[in-house]
């Protein structure tokens, strides 16, 4: 289908229905050659002409601070994932104890933030996997979901990612993830649907099959009393 019109025409057609291109997060090249000190430099000038357009007086005590919270904040946390020196090492184990049956970490506790209008996406992501040979520390499943959470991301490719990277740090397809969010681009801004959540999943492997899947989905829901 050809578009025709103009950017901003095209942007209202479209409206929210965006399309994400690919399973990776979209880098340049370049991504990686200024470090982080001077990534924070250029980015505390841009917030800081953000506010001033629109009105702020930066001479204020509560404000004057702002860009450069702000930039520290974009390289050193929200967005500290897009860098790959920063990704876990998952060390793996033999799986002495001869565990055949599913493992589920379910309701680990996701913060991201939507690359459309850059607000917050919070939620949970319920992980599971079954050993083929090898087990992977708890912890690690946390740390992989926090480390593709934070940079910006579309929900179905933090879902694919995660399920990916863990196949292969296991060595097998038999992975699955469930992520349950909510998007403040649309609970505090347009349709302002405060009580909407988004549920994407990614199953490879055995998980694609109903009765393992109709499994995983039990534990979820599986009502806990600590």
């Amino acid at each position: 289908m050809k578009i025709k019109g103009t950017l901003e025409e095209n942007f209202e057609a479209f409206g929210d229905d965006h399309v994400s291109s690919s399973e990776d997060t979209p880098l340049r090249k370049d991504a990686f050659l200024l470090s982080d000190e001077e990534k924070i430099e250029r980015i505390q000038e841009n917030i800081r002409e953000v506010m001033l357009t629109l009105g702020l007086d930066l001479d204020d005590d509560s404000l004057k601070g702002t860009p450069n919270r702000v930039a520290k904040m974009f390289v050193k946390e929200i967005f500290g994932g897009l860098h790959p020196d920063r990704k876990p090492k998952a060390s793996t184990f033999d799986n002495k104890y001869k565990y055949g049956e599913m493992l589920v970490e379910k309701n680990i506790t996701l913060y991201s933030t939507c690359e459309h209008h850059l607000l917050p996406i919070v939620g949970k992501a319920h992980v599971a996997y079954i050993s083929n040979g090898t087990v992977v520390g708890l912890s690690k499943m946390n740390r992989i979901v926090d480390y593709f959470a934070k940079r910006p991301q579309v929900q179905e490719r933090l879902n694919i990612q995660i399920v990916r990277e863990l196949q292969n740090v296991l060595g097998t397809e038999d992975v699955a993830c469930v992520i349950d969010a909510k998007h403040l681009c649309v609970n505090s801004r347009g349709i302002r649907d405060i009580e909407s959540s988004t549920v994407t999943a990614e199953y490879g492997g055995k998980f694609k099959e109903e009765s393992v899947r109709r499994e995983f989905l039990e534990y979820i829901n599986m009502e806990t009393n600590f």
